[in-house]
């Protein structure tokens, strides 16, 4: 690897932007946090008391106007601005990472990708739960065949939120792409098409359950996959008692595993890859089960050790892409895939039917 690390230009410096993507970049061998946008002066005052080194701008043209100064720009403000800037970001020959949703339709992330190739740029879409320690272990589980064939896969992504927090995320314009069918929903849509390959049908629903909530705040996804798989995806902020993370149903044995991988909650308090914690480990009393004929409640199956979390590998894979020294971690073109999935759940959800893709 150069000894000269890639200059990195962060736009948004909320909730994604301080507590996943800067952490990530900083300590990612090959990469340097050069730049972060922000016109919030205690966002700005956050950014530099985290990071002394770091330039500040506060708007993103004024990155764009020293494009030959950065060596990629990292897209993670509020959804609806993510097609716009990294749109300009290509059109000004520099190489871009979105946070999901990279659009709000499977049309506009294709016509991404597509001035991306023309561009002969990378477009990377930051889908950071293809390295869940969970989602890790469990396609760990399918490659060996442990589980035999694959039949059902459950996967929930639950949360006990009463009362609305507010903001774009939980706004009710379709302009802002917010709602948890986009927010969660590409996580849970996204994990399932990795395992389980493309989708043929489409069921959904969606509510919302809290007063005061403008937008899906409890949603059901159902897939038939091209293999034969059904999964059945639930995400929630009105779960009072919170499911099985996965529960995997094969020929052979069934897995589950209740919990969420600990990455995000070690960034919000601080903790860094490449300090003293053990990153991205779990304790023992959370490990997940494999067994058949049982509960594992009530003591059915073995215990499987969960393998670490691994965000950090995300910006490793990014930087050897952009060094030419390995394939893009996650594509515009399987984004798209999956929000042909969620449009299509979108429709379901609204017209109750199910939607053939």
């Amino acid at each position: 690897m150069s000894a000269t690390p890639l200059r990195v230009g962060l736009i948004g410096y909320g909730l994604a932007g301080s507590v996943f993507h800067a952490p990530l970049i900083a300590a990612t061998e090959g990469l340097a946090l050069d730049t972060v946008v922000t016109s919030q002066p205690e966002r700005q005052q956050q950014a530099r008391a985290e990071f002394p080194d770091v330039r500040l701008a506060a708007t993103a043209d004024e990155l764009f106007d020293r494009a030959d100064e950065l060596d990629l720009i990292v897209v993670a403000s509020p959804n609806k601005t993510h097609v716009p800037l990294a749109t300009a970001a290509l059109k000004a020959g520099l190489p871009v990472v979105v946070d999901k949703p990279v659009a709000g339709t499977a049309a506009e992330a294709r016509a991404l990708a597509a001035l991306a190739e023309e561009r002969g740029l990378l477009l990377s879409v930051f889908q950071n739960r293809r390295w869940d320690n969970d989602f890790l272990t469990l396609r760990r589980l399918l490659a060996d065949g442990e589980l035999g064939d694959a039949w059902r896969f459950e996967s929930r992504f639950e949360r006990w939120r009463p009362q609305p927090k507010g903001g774009w995320r939980e706004s009710g314009d379709p302009a802002e792409i917010g709602g948890l069918l986009y927010d969660l929903g590409s996580h849970v849509v996204d994990q399932a098409l990795v395992l389980f390959g493309p989708a043929t049908e489409v069921y959904a629903e969606t509510d919302i359950r809290r007063p005061g909530a403008e937008t899906d705040d409890d949603t059901f996804i159902a897939l038939t996959h091209a293999s034969g798989v059904r999964s059945h995806l639930y995400v929630s902020a009105t779960a009072a008692q919170l499911g099985p993370r996965f529960r995997v149903l094969g020929s052979r044995a069934g897995y589950v595993k209740y919990g969420l991988d600990p990455q995000e909650a070690a960034l919000r308090e601080g903790s860094r890859p490449g300090g003293t914690v053990d990153w991205g480990a779990e304790d023992p009393s959370l490990w997940g089960r494999i067994g058949s004929g049982e509960s594992p409640l009530t003591g059915g199956g073995t215990p499987v050790p969960t393998l670490a979390g691994d965000y950090p590998a995300y910006y490793a894979a990014v930087a050897d892409a952009l060094r030419g020294a390995g394939p893009n971690p996650v594509t515009a073109q399987e984004a798209a895939a999956a929000l042909d999935v969620l449009e299509a759940a979108r429709r379901s959800a609204r017209e109750k039917v199910t939607v053939t893709l």
